[in-house]
């Protein structure tokens, strides 16, 4: 039998991001395989103006080519939803009409496109365009597959900040309470984690960046989270990257422990 150490918790929030840069949407399931990210999650992109992503030969692009967070905090006026049944992305915003659009259908990316570029206004400074590889995943890092957040990290934050702050903004995939604060970050490469039926292998902590600064409800970078976080803990990282190792179904209410 696999030993267990001390760090021992329970995964309460499970997160996909179908569209990068845009709303986390919360699963209570996830099927996991080894190699691989959640299904669909940050499966499309939007450039910001030609970004040099080649769908036909696709590999890591700086996220700084697209629309997200941290170039482009007003991103998050916008509300976006992946229906699994139909496939089609809805998307709202306040002062603007509704949209749903298939995304791998040309003509309806360009009528969301055109509807995004309308809802930005004057953030959006080059054309807009969805792209997307099979198989490619617009993560921040080339490796970053799933990423793990603790609730005890960002509540001591909350605490050294005086303010409260939404588990969205780390956007993290899998989120576990019951360690203690910043013990992911302390975790070494190769350690492994039992998360329900599967392990899965620590690849690198995450380094923050001022997405973090962007509260997921009104848009604005209302905390300097990035600086509170370094003289907090002498490092900018919060949160870790695992690899999977085995193949499983992933539940809300499943055990997250650091095996020994």
């Amino acid at each position: 039998m696999t030993e267990t150490s001390d760090l021992r918790g329970e995964i309460v929030a499970l997160w996909r991001h179908p569209l990068k840069g845009f709303t986390p949407e919360p699963l209570m399931t996830v099927a996991l395989r080894p190699g691989e990210g959640l299904p669909l999650d940050r499966c499309w992109a939007v450039e910001h103006g030609p970004s040099g992503f080649d769908p036909a030969a696709p590999t890591h692009i700086s996220k700084f080519r697209f629309v997200a967070l941290a170039p482009m905090p007003s991103a998050a006026r916008v509300r976006t939803r992946l229906d699994d049944a139909t496939g089609r992305l809805h998307a709202a915003a306040d002062g603007a009409e509704d949209i749903s659009a298939d995304l791998t259908d040309p003509a309806d990316a360009r009528r969301f496109t055109a509807w995004l570029t309308a809802v930005l206004g004057e953030a959006v400074e080059a054309p807009l365009k969805v792209t997307q590889a099979q198989g490619h995943r617009f993560f921040d890092h080339p490796q970053g597959l799933v990423s793990l957040t603790s609730l005890a990290s960002l509540t001591a934050l909350e605490a050294a900040m005086g303010a409260p702050l939404d588990p969205r903004r780390l956007r993290g995939n899998i989120e576990i309470a019951g360690w203690p604060a910043f013990a992911e970050t302390d975790l070494r490469p190769g350690q492994r984690i039992r998360l329900g039926p599967l392990v899965a292998e620590v690849f690198k902590p995450i380094q923050r960046c001022v997405a973090t600064h962007v509260n997921p409800e009104t848009a604005e970078a209302d905390v300097a989270l990035v600086p509170a976080l370094q003289q907090l803990t002498g490092h900018a990282n919060c949160g870790v990257y695992v690899h999977i190792l085995e193949a499983g179904d992933v539940r809300v209410g499943d055990g997250a422990e650091v095996l020994a």
